[in-house]
């Protein structure tokens, strides 16, 4: 019983605290509406006040007037309050005349103009421009168009762009797949027919038929990893890293590779202080090996050097990859980003490129927020330079 009555007190003395808190809440919301009721009563008189001087002064006014348009007949006659009237109304429409012409050239003109203009992108034309005459906020709205306009025309000139770089890019895979296709049938047609009737020929065919799927390979691979990095799809994993000993350690990696065939390689550090940069180094990696395997694939067989430099210019760094092959023509410089544009005219399979090396490097280094470009002449070799912004 004690711990029922002590449990009926508890809640009894929790019912009066939410109930005396309700009361406070209750007392705030009166006095509330009580300032809201004295606003409303405030201008209540005001309105209340301008009505009845409406309804009173209004009618003296008016009075006043007669009275002194009475006064004004008696003294001058009707003649000169003919003459005043007349002027008045002249005057008046002189007036209207003003401000219809103003409304024309301000408002109605550039509204027309508007509707023209919405008229012609409706129809496709995204070329159409809005001369600006006025400066009010119908010239802000003739600038909106314009520049709406303009990101239209943009729009549709990279949708123009892109469908012609699918059909490019379609027409380039059935040449890329379509030449070692027809090796590999070619070989394996004649290891059938008995036309390769010795091991040393057959071990041959085998090599070759073995080399054209593995660039078969390499070609989808390159494709399936431009097109994400086309699409902006293709996750990249930023973080900050110290480029001195960062690229220290690919050097030791491509010193070695290329060392193995007997290509001269050499790489100098010309950063004095420590400098971080924000990238992915897998991302990177790729990059550089990519522009030292074009540099290898076109260069020299006997005495190919390539070397390797970095720069410290303030707020980035520069990674020069040079090399003293054949050198790009001056003409064909502008190209060699290009996907599946090789250097070769007659776009031969001897060195089994996929072309598209480079400008897959280009799409990595611009998601890096950084540039890349090229500087090559005749029998002089070429050099691929990287930017890439310091970390803050």
């Amino acid at each position: 019983m004690s711990i029922l009555k002590k449990n009926k007190s508890e809640f009894h003395k929790r019912w009066h605290i939410k109930h005396r808190r309700w009361r406070e809440m209750h007392d705030k919301k009166h006095e509330h509406l009580y300032e809201i009721h004295k606003i409303h009563q405030k201008h209540k008189n005001e309105f209340n006040l301008c009505h009845k001087y409406l309804i009173w002064l209004r009618p003296m006014a008016l009075l006043i007037n007669i009275f002194i348009i009475y006064l004004i007949f008696k003294v001058v006659g009707i003649k000169a309050i003919t003459m005043f009237f007349a002027a008045i109304f002249t005057a008046k429409e002189i007036a209207h005349l003003y401000i219809y012409w103003r409304l024309e050239k301000r408002i109605m003109k550039p509204i027309e103009s508007l509707k023209t203009g919405v008229e012609q992108i409706a129809k496709g034309n995204y070329e159409v421009r809005i001369e600006k005459e006025v400066y009010n906020e119908i010239g802000i709205l003739i600038d909106e168009f314009n520049e709406m306009a303009e990101r239209l025309e943009q729009g549709e000139r990279l949708k123009k762009e892109y469908e012609e770089n699918r059909k490019t890019l379609i027409a380039n895979i059935s040449h890329d797949l379509k030449t070692p296709i027809t090796s590999i049938n070619g070989y394996v047609e004649a290891i059938l027919d008995g036309v390769a009737n010795s091991p040393d020929t057959i071990n041959s065919y085998l090599k070759t038929i073995h080399n054209n799927i593995d660039y078969i390979n390499r070609l989808i691979d390159d494709l399936f990893l431009f097109s994400k990095l086309d699409m902006q799809k293709l996750d990249f994993k930023f973080e900050k890293v110290k480029i001195k000993p960062f690229m220290r350690d690919l050097m030791e990696e491509f010193a070695f590779v290329l060392g193995e065939k007997n290509i001269n390689f050499s790489f100098t550090d010309r950063i004095e202080r420590e400098v971080e940069v924000n990238i992915d180094g897998k991302r990177i990696y790729q990059t550089i090996r990519n522009i030292i395997g074009n540099a290898v694939k076109y260069g020299h067989e006997e005495n190919l050097a390539i070397s390797i430099e970095l720069k410290d210019e303030t707020d980035h760094v520069r990674i020069n990859i040079s090399d003293n092959g054949p050198g790009i023509a001056e003409d064909k410089l502008s190209y060699v980003f290009d996907r599946f544009y090789r250097i070769d005219t007659e776009r031969t399979k001897d060195l089994m490129s996929t072309g598209l090396g480079l400008a897959i490097a280009k799409e990595m280094v611009e998601a890096h927020g950084g540039r890349i470009s090229v500087w090559s002449s005749l029998s002089e070799g070429s050099t691929f330079s990287i930017e890439l912004s310091i970390a803050i």
